[in-house]
């Protein structure tokens, strides 16, 4: 029994740790580097550096459907392919390849929220409920049918990074609670209502920018969302200021407008205030929202552009 495994961010670690303590992990395949931090230096994502820290082969092919990289996954000769975001589709040739398929650990419960983004999708959309699905990939996007789910309770304090890393583990935990009985043909697969999916794009920068113009419930959600990319954001003074933490207080607002509170500020919107908590602005910490106001006593009364 041979795995390849092909992930590439830190949701995919915890899933490589585990099948690694009770499988033989032939090699891994992740997304190249890419730049990161402030000098935009290229950088390995976290499951290439745990596949080198436990001295396992890993390769970071461009494009998964170079020669190259094909040819060294058919080397290793995989019985199962596993798969936690990786972030490129598998061609119907690799598809093939195993004797077992390839499966896949998705972070929702499909066919809801299927695509690159189900974490931020889930709180975006006010879920209370998300999870993982185990499913047998096919040449679609995320609609190959299901193996196992397990469901996960969103609490008011996730926000994409703390949902994630839940997710991540529970994700874990599942492929390799149900692989005994799957490699034994005992698990039957499930196939997907396609009239219930929705799809989660990438995120963008963009997704971050808050509009004032929508209710306040809808911003507090977007600002758990984006986290901890892109983060939610707006302009003040020409600048990007971050908002890490706010949450919806009623109340008649004008839209934009931002006033003192006992707790520190909150901007008005198309419906009650989105009081700010935790900000960070361009080039600095984060901080508490009154931390910032010590050092711009401006902030207080000014208009904040409107997103219609």
């Amino acid at each position: 029994m041979r795995i390849v495994f092909m992930g590439t961010p830190q949701f995919a670690v915890p899933a490589l740790r585990k099948l690694l303590e009770q499988w033989p992990v032939a090699g891994a395949v992740t997304q190249p580097d890419r730049p990161a931090g402030r000098g935009r230096q290229p950088a390995a994502g976290a499951v290439k550096l745990e596949a080198q820290r436990c001295g396992l082969p890993v390769i970071s092919p461009a494009r998964l459907r170079d020669a190259t990289a094909h040819a060294q996954i058919v080397e290793w000769a995989p019985d199962l392919i596993v798969v936690a975001a990786y972030g490129q589709l598998l061609s119907s040739a690799l598809l093939q390849l195993p004797t077992h398929g390839c499966l896949n650990i998705h972070a929702s419960l499909l066919p809801r929220h299927r695509g690159a983004a189900p974490v931020a999708a889930a709180i975006l959309a006010g879920d209370k409920t998300t999870g993982v699905s185990i499913m047998r990939m096919d040449a679609g996007l995320d609609t190959g049918a299901v193996l196992e789910q397990r469901i996960l309770n969103i609490r008011p304090d996730h926000d994409g990074g703390s949902l994630t890393q839940e997710l991540a583990a529970l994700g874990a935990e599942t492929l390799c609670a149900m692989l005994p009985a799957y490699l034994e043909g005992k698990i039957k697969a499930v196939p997907q209502d396609a009239q219930f999916a929705t799809y989660a794009p990438q995120l963008t920068k963009k997704d971050g920018l808050l509009d004032f113009g929508k209710p306040a419930f809808e911003l507090a959600l977007r600002v758990r969302a984006m986290q901890p990319w892109p983060s939610a954001h707006f302009l003040w003074n020409g600048a990007a200021l971050k908002v890490l933490a706010a949450r919806a207080i009623p109340g008649s607002a004008i839209p934009g407008r931002v006033i003192a509170h006992a707790a520190g500020a909150a901007i008005g919107t198309g419906q009650d205030w989105l009081l700010l908590e935790v900000v960070q602005p361009a080039g600095k910490r984060a901080m508490p929202i009154q931390d910032f106001l010590n050092g711009n006593s401006g902030f207080v009364g000014s208009e904040i552009t409107v997103r219609i």
